[in-house]
């Protein structure tokens, strides 16, 4: 049996066989080329943003149709859902208190199917969670991430309160999802459906950071004028590249599963 494998997987074998320097290189030049790309296929850059939280919403869907039609939650982390649920929870407030549009509806609509995942994993499929895996301190992203907005937070007219919820549901939505990695790095074993939902918060990720970097290149750094001036421009950029590499890792290997499944055998 000789294994006759198609050019991605040869690449991607390539690409495993790499020191991590020389993968984190790749991984830059690979994020500014889609970035590139993504540029010049999409001509309204705010379609980005948009696609990212549909991306965010089926996501969530497929875990409801896991929570649902599977009857688990194993290898689902709690902690995670719950940080998700208090960042929109307070995105929103900030929308319906600063600015109402479409983004506010798309919130809304993640956020009850959040809290529906939570209702299932907390009352009804409460056997399956896997609690003694699931032990990522809350605390450990919460308070960095409040004491941090009070540092630094947009410097616009809106109210003290207001500018400091913005900031602090930016910066936890970027660190939201390490309850769920620490969880499958307890595990050992990452659950299909949990694969697919952490998946689509890599892409939802990286089209928001897409979404960003455009809109400044777009707008010749206006744009950072515009949310205000110190740190707050250069931070609301940063939580977004950092949430991004937080996931890149994950997206990797998770590609890398479906190139090896992929594979092509001739038996000869």
């Amino acid at each position: 049996m000789r294994a006759s494998k198609r050019p991605l997987g040869v690449v991607m074998a390539w690409v495993r066989r790499q020191p991590p320097k020389v993968k984190a290189f790749l991984a830059v030049v690979t994020g500014m080329a889609a970035l590139v790309f993504i540029r010049f296929i999409v001509h309204d850059h705010d379609n980005l943003f948009v696609a990212a939280e549909a991306v965010h919403a089926l996501g969530i869907a497929v875990l409801i149709y896991k929570l649902t039609k599977e009857r688990t939650c194993a290898g689902l982390s709690l902690k995670t859902q719950d940080l998700t649920a208090l960042f929109l929870a307070v995105r929103l407030y900030c929308s319906f208190v600063m600015e109402y549009d479409i983004h506010t509806v798309l919130d809304t609509a993640t956020l009850v199917a959040t809290l529906f995942v939570i209702y299932m994993i907390r009352f009804k499929l409460r056997s399956t969670y896997m609690v003694d895996k699931d032990n990522f301190a809350l605390y450990y992203v919460v308070i960095p991430c409040a004491v941090l907005a009070l540092v630094v937070h947009p410097s616009t007219s809106h109210n003290i309160a207001n500018r400091f919820s913005w900031a602090f549901c930016v910066y936890l939505e970027a660190v939201s999802v390490l309850p769920q990695l620490r969880l499958m790095q307890n595990t050992k074993i990452v659950e299909p459906f949990t694969a697919h939902y952490v998946f689509a918060l890599g892409v939802a990720r990286f089209l928001s950071c897409a979404h960003w970097v455009l809109q400044v290149l777009d707008t010749r750094g206006r744009l950072l004028t515009a949310l205000g001036y110190g740190l707050w421009p250069s931070m609301v950029l940063l939580s977004e590249i950092v949430q991004t590499f937080i996931l890149a890792d994950f997206c990797y290997y998770y590609v890398k599963r479906l190139v090896t499944a992929a594979y092509v055998y001739d038996l000869t």
